[in-house]
C-alpha cells in the first residue's frame, strides 16, 4: 500500500506540545480571572465599557494572549461566520481575493458567492507560480489560505506561504482558515505572521455556533463596532463554556492523532481484508482514507452504524462526537477524485481507539460476506 499523500499530511502537535498549550491557556486564564471569578459562568447583555458581555471580552483577551494575537472577537456562525465577518470587513462586493487552485469548502464557496467576491486562483503548491502571481497581481484585496488540505495532492506549507506573501506583498492582508487545525497543529495562521486567523469553537469542544477571530487590533475593533446588537453577541456564559472546554481540546486531539496513525499502520499491515490502499489525509480533520478493492463504500458506511459507529459528523470533533466516525470522503476531496464515492471511506477515531475501529470494520465485512 502506498504513502502517496505522505507529503500532504500536516504536522500535528505531540502530546507534550499539546500539554504545553493546555498549560499556556490555563496560565492566561489565571491572569485574567482572579479571586475565584472563574467560578462565575458569565454575564449577558451590552456591558457599558465593552458593548458586549464583560465575560466575553475577558475570554477574548485570554484567547488573544494564548495565541499571540493582538486581539480576538467571538462571533456567531462558527467558523463560517468568522470567515464571512472577516472578509466583510476587508472586502467589498466585486473585490478580488487570491485563493488556492483547489475545491473550497461548500460554506466558503457560498460566502464568496453571497458577497459577490471574485477569485484569483493560484497554485499554492508551486512557490514559483505563487511568487509570480504576487508580483504581477494588481487586483486582489485579500490573500485567503486554508490551513487544512483542500485536496489530497496539496503540499504547501502554511508558514512558507505566509512568509512569501509578507515578503512580496506586505500590503495584502492574509486571512487563514484554521478550521480543523487550531489546537492540533503546531501553530495557527496569526502565530506564523498572518493578519487574521479564523476557526470554529465548536470543533474545540465548545458550544455550537461560536466562531473565533484572532488578528490585528484595528480589524477586531471594527468587528466589535459593527456587531453592536445585543442579540448578535456571544453571551458571557457561552464564552465561559468555550474557554472552559477548549482547555481539554489539545491533549484529547493529540491522543486522537496517535490513534489515527496507529489505525493507518494496522490497516496497512492487513488487519482488515479487502483494502486496496490506505493513507492519512487532512481532509478537514486528520483522518484515515480507506480505498476498497470493490465498490462497497456505501454498504460499509450503512452497516457501520449498527455496530456503534457514527456515519455522519456533527461538527467534526465537536463535544458530541466521542464515538468513531465512518463516513463518506469529504466533498472537496470527492470533487477532485469522484471515484472515491464508491471505493473510499473516511475514518476518524474521535475519542475511541484504533482497536475499536478494526473490530467494527471486520464485523461489517463479515456481515457483507454472509449476505
Amino acid at each position: 500500500m502506498s504513502n502517496k499523500y505522505e507529503q500532504s499530511v500536516l504536522d500535528n502537535m505531540s502530546l507534550e506540545e499539546a500539554t504545553a498549550l493546555q498549560f499556556r491557556l490555563i496560565d492566561e486564564i489565571t491572569k485574567e480571572f482572579t479571586n475565584n471569578e472563574f467560578f462565575q459562568v458569565g454575564d449577558v447583555g451590552l456591558h457599558l465599557e465593552h458593548n458586549r458581555p464583560l465575560t466575553t471580552a475577558r475570554v477574548e483577551r485570554v484567547l488573544a494572549n494564548t495565541f499571540g494575537a493582538e486581539a480576538c472577537a467571538l462571533v456567531r456562525g462558527s467558523g463560517t461566520g468568522a470567515i464571512r465577518i472577516t472578509l466583510s470587513v476587508l472586502m467589498e462586493a466585486g473585490d478580488t481575493c487570491m485563493v488556492h487552485t483547489a475545491p473550497v469548502y461548500m460554506t466558503t464557496k457560498e460566502t464568496f458567492r453571497l458577497m459577490g467576491l471574485k477569485q484569483n486562483a493560484v497554485n499554492f503548491n508551486n512557490l514559483d507560480e505563487l511568487k509570480h502571481a504576487l508580483q504581477t497581481d494588481t487586483e486582489s484585496k485579500v490573500f485567503y489560505v486554508q490551513h487544512a488540505r483542500q485536496q489530497p495532492t496539496d503540499t504547501y506549507q502554511l508558514q512558507e506561504v505566509i512568509s512569501l506573501v509578507k515578503e512580496l506583498r506586505p500590503d495584502l492582508p492574509i486571512v487563514v482558515d484554521d478550521n480543523y487545525c487550531a489546537m492540533k497543529m503546531k501553530g495557527v495562521g496569526v502565530e506564523y505572521g498572518a493578519n487574521v486567523s479564523t476557526f470554529s469553537g465548536f470543533k474545540l469542544l465548545g458550544p455550537q455556533g461560536i466562531g473565533v477571530i484572532l488578528g490585528e487590533k484595528e480589524l477586531i475593533e471594527t468587528i466589535h463596532t459593527r456587531n453592536y446588537s445585543g442579540g448578535g453577541q456571544v453571551q458571557g456564559f457561552e464564552a465561559h463554556e468555550l474557554v472552559r472546554n477548549m482547555t481539554f481540546a489539545p491533549v484529547m486531539l493529540a491522543i486522537q492523532n496517535e490513534q489515527v496513525e496507529e489505525l493507518c499502520d494496522r490497516l496497512r499491515n492487513g488487519e482488515v481484508k479487502g483494502i486496496s490502499d490506505v493513507y492519512i489525509t487532512n481532509s478537514q480533520s486528520k483522518n484515515v482514507i480507506v480505498e476498497w478493492e470493490k465498490p462497497i463504500a456505501s454498504q460499509i458506511i450503512n452497516k457501520a452504524a449498527s455496530h456503534g459507529a457514527a456515519t455522519f459528523p456533527v461538527g467534526a470533533e465537536s463535544k458530541y462526537e466521542l464515538i468513531p466516525m465512518i463516513y463518506r470522503v469529504s466533498g472537496s476531496f470527492l470533487e477532485s477524485q469522484p471515484e472515491l464515492k464508491d471505493y473510499g471511506i473516511r475514518i476518524n477515531p474521535m475519542k475511541s481507539s484504533a482497536s475499536t475501529l478494526i473490530r467494527i470494520l471486520n464485523n461489517v465485512l463479515g456481515e457483507l460476506s454472509e449476505g
